[in-house]
């Protein structure tokens, strides 16, 4: 039988996964890969960053629910990386990250690009595996795949070293595997439980956060929430999986968004946290009443408890949840609960119109420069169709439009989350497009993230993905900025201020479409322009530098600083 080496025997354990795409970076270390890769079923999908091909990865893993995989040459390849990685661990997103490095018999030989890359990395990944051994690839891809997708989907690291991607090899001896999980475990004692909450409680609430999407459970938290008439609010990659203008609800759970939610954390009774964090983004759960009763369900076990005690922790898949609990509630018991939660909903519609009325002035505003809250809204109200998709990447930027957006379907909204990383936009939108070549996406960024991926505007126009991107320029990292003024009295200009740059005219040098708006009321023809070009476009504009977001005045008191 003819001989093969390691890097067809990562292309065929691939091709077999069904991976359609190779989110990567080129280099010496990886080059056995990519010749098996070539004229194959996948398609190696090259950006100018590995930082930017990891986040691809993750954007392409988290709307399609299943691994992605990412893949880097040794040594800075592999440091380039790191970011990625770090943001998809604190998404729960299953990237497969393959990173070559020297081989075997060059360690501590002082070769090219040599580094110690798995004790830097082992931290920041659900696990970590090398394969030193050629034959046992194919094991090796098996278990990273398998690792991504048990419990809580996550990141994995997968090292192949050069000689072992080079190595001959005798197909007979090697032992190919491919096992899936399809696993969904229920906790049905517990979930009966909740019945009982259920019908003492007065001003419940249900928040569901990454752990819902990746389970697929939109169709059975709809299910729930309209049989016991029941609000709910979404979080992370879970957001539009209950649509925003659903009458049950009440749209993000950030409780600095325009609406119900601060009024909801704050006054609810009970709470069905279904798989979510109790993070930054609740004030490590300080925000719910200490008397409300807390029900937790988490595919991971070691989740349940974070930050606060709870009432009841479930350990379970969210669909298989949902589904056991909507089996055991009647309609009689259904009937009942409608009608007693019907003046909580109540006051929360009441506070969601009150609150958006108050935000109606900055949606609104007609000053110049821009407010950024206003550029939001123009987004927002041009991106109206159920299956368009808004990418939002920078401090404030994405503060204004995780404020602003209405999300109509799950997978249609994308930011950095609780990892915060900048740069995320670019890749982000492009991998969104990819893979929905027939929806309009848009990336809404600060001027300070478009420096980081800036490139990558290239990527997007060689590759003919038409993206449209506005910058919301306020020339300077506006979120440092303004944290500065609130803690000191005044700027630091040195590592704020940035200046006006014309990024849409270096848009336009490397063969996109480029304007620049400084009116309010140009904002929707420009966007209008910008699509109808067909090609991939920046739209630069000019928004009030002055303005000063509640993530500006939430950093501001980090780490409990109070401002003077």
């Amino acid at each position: 039988m003819d001989k093969i080496i390691g890097g067809q025997l990562v292309a065929e354990a691939l091709i077999e996964r069904g991976v359609d795409y190779v989110f990567s970076l080129s280099g010496g270390h990886i080059t056995p890969i990519y010749q098996y890769l070539e004229n194959s079923k996948i398609t190696i999908f090259d950006t100018r960053h590995e930082q930017a091909a990891v986040f691809m990865a993750e954007a392409w893993a988290r709307m399609n629910r299943k691994p992605a995989v990412a893949m880097v040459t040794a040594g800075p390849g592999f440091t380039n990386a790191l970011s990625g990685i770090a943001s998809a661990r604190l998404s729960n997103t299953p990237v497969i990250l393959i990173a070559g490095c020297v081989g075997l018999e060059s360690v501590e030989k002082l070769d090219l690009q040599d580094m110690a890359q798995l004790p830097v990395i082992s931290p920041m990944v659900k696990k970590a595996f090398v394969c030193q051994i050629a034959e046992r690839i194919p094991e090796y891809i098996d278990m990273a795949f398998r690792t991504a997708m048990s419990g809580r989907p996550g990141p994995v690291y997968l090292e192949l070293p050069c000689d072992i991607l080079n190595a001959t090899i005798d197909p007979a001896k090697v032992k190919k595997m491919h096992t899936r999980l399809d696993s969904k475990p229920v906790d049905r004692e517990n979930t009966a439980k909740i019945v009982d909450l259920l019908k003492a409680a007065k001003n419940p609430v249900v928040i569901a956060g990454s752990g819902a999407w990746y389970a697929d459970a939109g169709e059975e938290l709809i299910a729930f929430v309209e049989k016991a008439g029941i609000p709910v609010f979404t979080a992370g990659a879970a957001r539009g999986i209950v649509p925003d203008t659903h009458p049950l609800c009440f749209e993000s759970s950030m409780a600095i968004r325009p609406g119900a939610a601060m009024l909801g954390l704050l006054s609810t009774d009970l709470v069905l946290f279904l798989g979510d964090s109790l993070s930054l983004f609740y004030i490590f759960g300080e925000i719910f009443p200490a008397a409300a009763k807390f029900v937790q369900v988490d595919i991971l076990a070691d989740e349940i408890g974070r930050n606060r005690t709870v009432d009841l922790g479930i350990v379970s898949d969210i669909n298989s949840f949902l589904a056991e609990l909507n089996g055991i509630l009647d309609e009689s018991v259904c009937a009942g609960l409608r009608e007693q939660f019907k003046p909580w909903v109540s006051t929360l519609i009441g506070a969601e119109k009150e609150s958006k009325e108050q935000a109606r002035s900055m949606w609104e505003c007609e000053t110049l420069p821009i407010h950024p809250m206003r550029l939001a809204k123009e987004v927002n109200d041009y991106m109206d169709r159920e299956d368009d998709i808004v990418v939002a990447d920078g401090g404030d930027t994405t503060v204004w439009m995780g404020m602003t957006r209405t999300v109509r379907k799950g997978g249609a909204y994308l930011d950095y989350g609780l990892y915060g990383c900048l740069a995320v936009g670019l890749p982000y939108a492009i991998a969104a497009k990819l893979k929905n070549p027939d929806k309009r996406v848009l990336a809404i960024m600060g001027d300070g993230s478009t420096g980081f991926n800036f490139m990558e505007y290239h990527t997007a126009i060689r590759k003919k993905i038409p993206i449209v991107v506005v910058i919301g320029n306020d020339q300077a990292w506006g979120m440092i900025m303004h944290s500065q003024t609130l803690r000191m009295g005044h700027h630091i200009p040195d590592g704020t201020e940035l200046g006006w740059v014309d990024y849409h005219k270096m848009v336009e040098a490397l063969g996109g479409f480029g304007i620049c708006v400084e009116k309010p009321e140009d904002i929707r023809p420009a966007l209008e322009a910008a699509f109808a070009s067909g090609k991939t476009a920046c739209i630069n504009v000019k928004v009030d530098p002055s303005v000063i977001s509640p993530g500006s005045v939430a950093l501001a008191n980090l780490g409990g600083y109070k401002s003077s």
